[in-house]
């Protein structure tokens, strides 16, 4: 429009002709494409902070994103342990007998890690954060007990677990998280370690050494009414993306933050 104007004041006294014309070719000229939403980059906001709570958008297990596959389904699903604080003398404990080893080489003897998720469950009653642990091979034994600090099995070092109102300590007995050659971890995915959640806000590994393997869960400090959150444990064995998984989920009552 701006050429139009120029136009008009320089040549007054030019045909009417020749300013249809313009005006027909500058009606005709497409506006200038705009770039597409995906290249523009994030802006602030849109950039997730390592302790932000997640929109009710980002719900479900970090490693259940991917779209179903022929084939995958839910073999058993079963609570082990109802919900209940688990106390420092009264560890929840569950035991699985695996041969050993369950496959040869170069497979893992025991029961190897295969991915970590996280998520939440809002619309369930009671509401709960979940951190599950996905094995090949079979369920581990294992342990949940409340624990002052999480300490490193190598070194008898505190590992810093922030903002954290009180730790659980999760440890699978008969499994591993390294290919049998020591070379290389078997964990394919997880989230980040500052999770975030209201109840869960962290993890972080402890050990993985002859077989037993440990990781400290960060629970969040509820309100004074409520000091202390409930714990539930369920176990799913399914094939998922072709994977034959035995899945232990540690889901924590997030109501006291409703």
């Amino acid at each position: 429009m701006n050429a139009i104007r120029r136009r008009r004041t320089g040549s007054r006294t030019a045909g009417l002709g020749t300013l249809a014309l313009l005006l027909v070719l500058t009606a005709c000229t497409p506006p200038a494409p705009q770039p597409p939403a995906s290249s523009q980059p994030p802006s602030p906001s849109a950039t997730a902070s390592p302790t932000a709570s997640p929109t009710p958008s980002s719900t479900g297990d970090a490693d259940e994103t991917a779209p179903p596959q022929p084939g995958d389904k839910v073999i058993s699903s079963t609570v082990t342990h109802d919900w209940s604080v688990p106390g420092p003398t009264t560890p929840i404990h569950t035991d699985h007998q695996n041969p050993v080893p369950i496959a040869p080489p170069p497979a893992a003897p025991l029961p190897a890690l295969y991915a970590i998720g996280a998520g939440q469950h809002p619309s369930d009653a009671p509401p709960y954060d979940q951190l599950s642990f996905r094995f090949s091979g079979g369920f581990p034994s294992y342990d949940v007990e409340v624990v002052p600090e999480l300490v490193a099995d190598g070194s008898g070092l505190p590992i810093p677990m922030p903002g954290t109102g009180t730790i659980l300590e999760v440890t699978f007995r008969g499994a591993q998280s390294h290919t049998a050659d020591g070379t290389a971890s078997t964990v394919t995915s997880a989230p980040p370690p500052a999770i975030g959640y209201h109840a869960l806000t962290s993890y972080a590994p402890a050990g993985d050494f002859e077989g037993v393997l440990s990781y400290g869960i960060g629970v969040g400090r509820p309100m004074s009414t409520v000091p202390e959150t409930k714990v539930r444990i369920n176990e799913v064995e399914k094939i998922e993306q072709g994977q034959h998984l035995y899945v232990v989920a540690i889901q924590l009552d997030s109501s006291a933050w409703k």
